[in-house]
């Protein structure tokens, strides 16, 4: 069967192939070396670890692009709130 979709003028109009993406496993940024601290925590001090999980605007990056694990995502999150508090980091972006 031909995979196509028929526009109003009735011409057959061949569908575009998807491309095939890799996926790349993203390294959980807070690991060290190799492994989870225990207990997980995030130095909200930290300001130049902050600032690679929070995007241009202000907001707090999601766990699917910044590649943490849940656990540290809530520590991440944690983190950037109590710096932000503290006036660490600000509220908005540029």
């Amino acid at each position: 069967m031909f995979n196509s979709r028929r526009p109003p003028n009735g011409k057959r109009v061949p569908r575009k192939r998807a491309r095939v993406r890799t996926k790349i496993k993203k390294r959980d940024p807070l690991l060290v070396e190799g492994k989870r601290p225990r207990p997980m925590y995030v130095d909200y001090k930290d300001i130049e670890l902050l600032t690679k999980l929070v995007n241009r605007h202000g907001r707090i990056v999601s766990r699917r692009k910044s590649g943490c694990s849940a656990a540290s995502q809530h520590a991440v999150s944690q983190a950037v709130k109590r710096a932000r508090f503290m006036a660490l980091m600000p509220y908005v972006g540029e």
